[in-house]
Parts: C-alpha cells; structure tokens; sequence
C-alpha cells in the first residue's frame, strides 16, 4: 500500500493492498472480505478464519505460504515473524523502512482485522487453568498493536461492527482508508488490548491471592451510552466487566425506556440489597438508599411489606426481587409508577402484566429460574472510588452478619427479635451511613440514611415509622416493637434513647466504642436487648 495525498479537505488516505484477517470472532467476516475482494485486495489468513473464508469462496494465501515457515507449537507461533511484523510496521514514507522492505522481499500489509482468543468467556465458563491459559492471545496483540502503532499507514479492526467503516471509506476513497479513520481505529484498538490484559491480569491476581497487586487494572467493553450522568451536563455510558458473574450491567432489558446512569446506579443497589436473603424479598431504593425491604412467603408479600415502610418515597422507585417475577407481584409493582423493575426471570403472567405499562424499565438478570442469591461481586469483587488524581479500590463489603452474636445486656433478645436483628443489620449494610434502620417480622419499617449524626438518623428512622402508621391509618408508630440495627456504634446513648423512645425493644449494632459501657447501661435501663456484631457496615 502507498500513502498519497487526495483532496478530500487535505486528509492523508493510504491505499489498501493487502489485508491479514484473523479472526475468533466471525460476524460479518464474509461480506467484509469480499468488499476488500472487489477493491483488489489480497488477503492473508490463518486456520479457522482461512478455512471459513474459502468456503465463501474467497481467495486467501496462508500465512504459512506468505512466510515460508509452517505454524508451530499447535498452532502458538504462526504470525510473529519477520514477514508479518515488517509488513505491518514498516514507515511507508521511510526511505530507510522501504529500503529493507525491498531488501528482504517483504510485502507490505494495510489493514489489519484481529479479534483475539475468548480469554474471558473461557474463565466464566469454569474452564480449568490449562484451558484459560491456551486462551491467553499472543500473536493477535502483537498484531493489533503493530498495527496501532502505525496507523498512519495501517488500518487495524478489532470489532465486527467496525467493517462497515472501513469499506465505506474504501469506497469513497477508490480503495483506500482515511488518516480520520485509522487513528479512530487506532484508539479503539489499543482499548482493547489493554482491556484484554487488564482481564488476565486480574485473573492472574485473583490465583494467587493478590486482591490488591501493585498495579490495578480495570478494562471493559461499552455496552450502552446513557443520554446523561447523574445531572444532563454529565456524559456518561455503561461498561460491563468481561470476568463478572451476571448482574446489572449484563442484564437483559425485557421492556421500557432506556436506562439512565442513575437508574442503573439505584438497580445496582437493590439488585445487592435482596441478594443478601434466601427467602424471597423484595427491596425498593431510591436515590440508592432503600426506602423499604421486606421478606415474605410469597414474593407479592415480600414486596407488599417493603412498599409499606415508606409508600411516599416507594413512588418513582426502582424495585429488586430476588425471585422470578410472578403475576401477583407484577401487579403490585404496577399499582403504583415505577422506575425499573429487576428479577432473575418473569413468567408469561407477569410479562403480560408489565406490559401493560410499556414505560416501565424491565431488567432480568438471571438465572431463568431458582434462586437469586449471593454477593453481585461473585466473591471476588471490587468496589472502585475516584479521587482527584487517582482512585481508591477495596472488598466489597460481602460479609455477612456472625452468627455467634454477643448479648452485652441483663435481657437477651427472643427468637422472634434475633430473627428480625439479623434482618435489620443485612439491610443496614446497604444504607449510607449514619445509618438507622427499625425492622419487624422481616420488613423494614423505618430507615434513617445519610445523616452526619447517628442520633439524628435514628430520629428520622423512628419519624419515617410513625408517618408511615399514621398514613395508614394505624393507631401506633411502627416503630412500636421493632428493633433497630445501626451500620456503626453509638458513640453516645443519645441515639439508642431515642431508639428506646420510640418504642424500639432490642437493638443490634458492632460495639466498640468508648462508651460502650454508657451505652449498655442505657439499654438495660430502657429494658432494651442489645447485641454486638463486632462487624462495621459503613457506606459512604
């Protein structure tokens, strides 16, 4: 190929003579191939890529041919030579380059289309370390990157949705690629290889137990640009995590608008939020604090029980269960206006129920059927925060709750208050901290968030029980025998008071505070059951 200069506002086009594909991925590979077969371009190959495109009946030359040396090592070492690698970085506009491209008979090659091994599908298939290993690509970073490098003369592809750009320039350009083009491919080219390491990185991270290694990388495909951030003069887009287990960001849209970021960000957070529950549950959040939570027999009184603790704010939120979508629980959903609705699966009653509101986003995040449990990082997750200059990176918060908790008061709590002590801290996790939340018979029925004093978070919780009972017409604060988790200790028995106040019996939280004894005296004065965790849930 050889760069020369047309009109077309002064832009740097360079002819395209000859082409390597090879690639794992084969949509669109024919038609691709013989549009560059009509603009008289030949095309070098390797095995499968080469056997699919003589099938469709064009002409390809072997690498093996083109080099005079076979593939090796079952296949390892076939593009890393001399050939292939002078061809693709050699200067065209280097007299020196050209000279040993004549020198040593080495043909030039223009455009570059590679795809590489399925290095992360292999890993979330469970393949062992042998397989995952064979699917570490050698040859087709070397190329992608060579190619990259030399954009000024080389066209590199690295995705079948890329063809159509590259044969409509050689259209308009007798044959040829764009310096606009190139460069474009260029950037979206070494996007890839660096997603594609950071992949084998962290795999290799993950084996040996290093979940914080020197160097944190993070890499991921483009699934969606979103109209807006959290605010309209925000741009923003979702990316999906190649190694992550199924969760919002691979979720299948069953029906309505498009997502937004804060959409997604509130989904994100009940999607974890009923993942901490065997039983069904439901979770309802907005503005990514839950407003209610509850567990039931049946889905649809699971999700009655978490819209009960706060019905104002439940309006415009985004609801999670952890169940497949059943029909009962569909109409409920669709009682009142809903943002986005996430489960597992919905069965042909619920489908036929949500599509009734054509508006509201539907996700299902698998699997089609049985339960939808476990912590969304997979056991392996990391939660990543930005910093000016940098980025702050930690576990996901997946513990749970201990089992062995420690009673510190004169009153044990009953079977009935440890039950729901347990459920109150597992939703307490997901609150912003200060966090306050009352529970009883396993729904939340008061949720204080985000407060800079815990005694005021407690206040709010125990003010959002009592408006809630009175909306409803109930003759007594909500608030009345439940308990009260907190994320963190009190610091001063002001806020276990006010929990005692209004009505609260027994209380879990972590201990560990210097006044813990303060606080204990308080508890067993109110007649209060208290237990320690030993466990800190704070979300900033």
């Amino acid at each position: 190929g050889q760069r020369v200069e047309q009109g077309l506002g002064g832009v740097l086009v360079a002819a395209v003579a000859r082409a390597l594909v090879s690639v794992s991925d084969k949509t669109g590979l024919a038609p691709f191939a013989a549009a560059l077969e009509k603009h008289g371009v030949a095309i070098l190959s390797t095995g499968g890529t080469a056997r699919a495109l003589r099938a469709a009946g064009i002409a390809v030359t072997d690498v093996s041919a083109h080099t005079g040396f076979p593939e090796v090592m079952g296949g390892r070492v076939k593009t890393l030579h001399p050939m292939i690698h002078g061809g693709i970085l050699a200067r065209r506009s280097d007299p020196d380059d050209r000279a040993a491209l004549q020198a040593h008979g080495i043909a030039g090659i223009d455009l570059v289309a590679v795809n590489l091994y399925p290095f992360a599908e292999t890993v979330r298939r469970g393949a062992d370390v042998e397989a995952c290993v064979e699917q570490i690509d050698v040859g087709g970073p070397a190329l992608i990157r060579a190619a990259a490098k030399n954009h000024a003369d080389v066209a590199v592809v690295v995705r079948p949705e890329d063809y159509a750009a590259v044969t409509d320039d050689m259209a308009a350009l007798n044959g040829a690629t764009s310096g606009a083009l190139r460069r474009r491919l260029a950037a979206t080219a070494f996007a890839q290889t660096a997603a594609y390491d950071a992949a084998i990185a962290r795999w290799f991270a993950d084996a040996a137990g290093d979940p914080l290694p020197a160097h944190f990388v993070l890499g991921g495909a483009r699934r969606a640009v979103l109209r807006y951030g959290e605010n309209p003069h925000q741009a923003a887009a979702l990316y999906g995590d190649p190694l992550a287990p199924p969760g919002i960001a691979q979720a299948r849209r069953l029906q309505g608008k498009a997502l937004s970021y804060n959409n997604l960000a509130d989904a994100d957070a009940a999607l974890a939020l009923v993942r901490e529950f065997a039983r069904p549950a439901a979770a309802i959040v907005k503005h990514a604090n839950p407003c209610g939570v509850g567990l039931g027999r049946t889905l649809a009184a699971a999700y009655g029980k978490a819209r009960a603790c706060d019905p104002v704010s439940a309006f415009g939120g985004v609801v999670a269960v952890n169940r497949p979508l059943d029909g009962a629980t569909a109409r409920a959903v669709v009682g009142i206006f809903t943002e986005v609705a996430v489960a597992p699966e919905a069965d042909a009653e619920a489908r036929a129920v949500l599509a009734g509101k054509p508006a509201l986003r539907v996700l299902l995040t698998g699997p089609p059927t049985g339960l939808l449990t476990g912590p969304v990082g997979g056991g392996r997750g990391h939660a990543v925060h930005a910093l000016s200059g940098g980025f702050l990176v930690q576990a996901r918060d997946e513990g749970g709750t201990p089992d062995a908790l420690e009673t510190v008061t004169r009153r044990a709590p009953t079977a009935r208050e440890r039950a729901d002590l347990l459920f109150a801290f597992a939703v307490c996790k997901h609150v912003k901290s200060n966090a306050i939340v009352y529970a009883r018979d396993g729904a939340t029925v008061g949720i204080g968030a985000g407060q800079a004093s815990r005694v005021d978070a407690s206040r709010i919780a125990a003010w959002k029980a009592a408006e809630a009972a009175q909306a409803a017409g109930e003759a007594r604060s909500r608030a009345k025998g439940a308990v009260v988790a907190s994320d963190a200790f009190f610091p001063f028995a002001d806020g276990l008071r006010a929990a005692a106040e209004a009505g609260a019996t027994a209380v879990i939280q972590p201990g560990g505070s210097k006044r813990d004894a303060e606080v204990i005296a308080a508890a067993d004065e109110a007649g209060l059951a208290m237990v320690f965790t030993g466990r800190r849930h704070f979300r900033h």
